[in-house]
C-alpha cells in the first residue's frame, strides 16, 4: 500500500515539475521565435535562433534534473560518444520505442554535439506549450497521411517531402543535429506484426525522408550518428516508470558513420540510388537489430 502511494506520489511530484519546466521554456521559446517571425534580418534571425537553442539546453537541463531527483536507481551504460564536437552537424537515426527516447537524447547528447532537432508528427504541434515551443525551434512537423488517404488526395503527396525541404534550408547556418526516427513510429511487437516487419525489435525504416535530410544538407553534415537504444529494466512503459521514479538501465550505443557522395542522390527519379540506398539503411538496420538482440541476452541476464 505504502509503495503504491510512493509511486502515486513521485508521478505526481515528477509530472508537476516537467509541466512546469516544459511551460516555462516553451514560453521563453515562442516568445524569442516571434520576435525573429516579425524582425526577419539574417543576422538578427541567426541571433533569435542561437538563442532559442539555448533556451532548450536550460529546458533539457531541468528535465535531466528532475529525472535525477526522482529516479535515484537510474543507472547509464553509454558508448560512442567520444570524438563528437558541438560545432558540427550530424544526421542522427535512432530505433524508437517511447518518448522516453526523447529525454534519453536530449539526456547524453546535449553537452556533446548541438541540440537536437527532431521530425515530429504534425498533431504534436497542438500539444499545449511543447508544440509552440518544437514550432519556435524550427522542428519539423510531419503530416505521415496513409496510404488511403493519399489515394483519396494525390495533391497531398509530396507534403513531407516539402517539409522537410524547407527545414533543411533553415539548418544550413547554424550546427544542427536532426533526429530521425527513421521507423516513422514508436515500435510495439503488434505494429511489427501488422506491418510485417523482417526485424524482431524493429520496425521498417522509412528512407525518403533521410534520403531528402542527405541530399539537401550532405556536403554540410560531418557525420551520421546511429545511435541504439534500449531499457533492460523497463522495457513495456519506460516514459511512464520514468515520471513514477522506476527507470533502472539506460543502456545506449553510438556508432558514428562517414558520410560519402554515395549517399547523396536523387531519390524519387534515380531508382538505382533509391535502390542502393534502401539496401545501406536496411543493411544498417540488420545490424541495429542484432546489437538490440545482443544486448537483450547480455542485460537480461544481470
Amino acid at each position: 500500500m505504502m509503495s503504491k502511494l510512493l509511486t502515486v506520489i513521485t508521478f505526481l511530484f515528477t509530472s508537476t515539475l516537467a509541466i512546469l519546466a516544459t511551460a516555462i521554456w516553451s514560453l521563453f521559446i515562442t516568445i524569442t521565435a516571434l520576435i525573429k517571425l516579425l524582425i526577419p534580418i539574417p543576422i538578427f534571425s541567426r541571433l533569435c535562433s542561437h538563442l532559442c537553442n539555448s533556451m532548450m539546453w536550460c529546458w533539457c537541463t531541468s528535465l535531466i534534473l528532475i529525472l535525477k531527483v526522482t529516479n535515484k536507481h537510474i543507472s547509464w551504460n553509454i558508448d560512442g560518444l567520444s570524438g563528437l564536437n558541438k560545432n558540427n552537424w550530424y544526421l542522427l537515426i535512432s530505433n524508437h520505442q517511447s518518448w522516453a527516447d526523447v529525454v534519453m537524447l536530449c539526456a547524453i547528447l546535449r553537452n556533446t554535439i548541438p541540440m537536437n532537432k527532431f521530425f515530429l508528427k504534425y498533431q504534436l504541434l497542438w500539444v499545449p506549450f511543447l508544440g509552440l515551443a518544437c514550432w519556435g525551434l524550427d522542428m519539423p512537423f510531419m503530416r505521415r497521411h496513409s496510404r488511403t488517404f493519399l489515394l483519396k488526395n494525390p495533391h497531398l503527396k509530396d507534403q513531407d517531402i516539402e517539409t522537410t525541404r524547407k527545414s533543411c534550408e533553415k539548418f544550413r547556418s547554424i550546427p544542427t543535429t536532426i533526429v530521425n526516427f527513421v521507423e516513422g513510429s514508436r515500435f510495439t511487437d503488434e505494429k511489427r506484426l501488422k506491418t510485417h516487419s523482417p526485424y524482431k525489435h524493429l520496425l521498417a525504416p522509412k528512407t525518403a525522408g533521410i534520403a531528402i535530410t542527405l541530399n539537401m544538407l550532405g556536403k554540410q553534415f560531418d557525420k551520421l550518428l546511429n545511435v541504439t537504444l534500449y531499457y533492460p529494466d523497463n522495457t513495456v512503459t519506460p516514459f511512464l516508470d520514468i515520471l513514477c521514479g522506476r527507470m533502472g538501465r539506460v543502456i545506449i550505443r553510438v556508432e558514428t558513420l562517414p558520410i560519402t557522395e554515395q549517399m547523396r542522390g536523387d531519390y524519387f527519379n534515380d531508382k538505382i540510388y533509391k535502390r542502393q540506398f534502401q539496401l545501406w539503411l536496411n543493411t544498417i538496420w540488420g545490424k541495429k537489430d542484432n546489437l538490440l538482440d545482443l544486448l537483450k541476452k547480455q542485460f537480461t541476464e544481470k
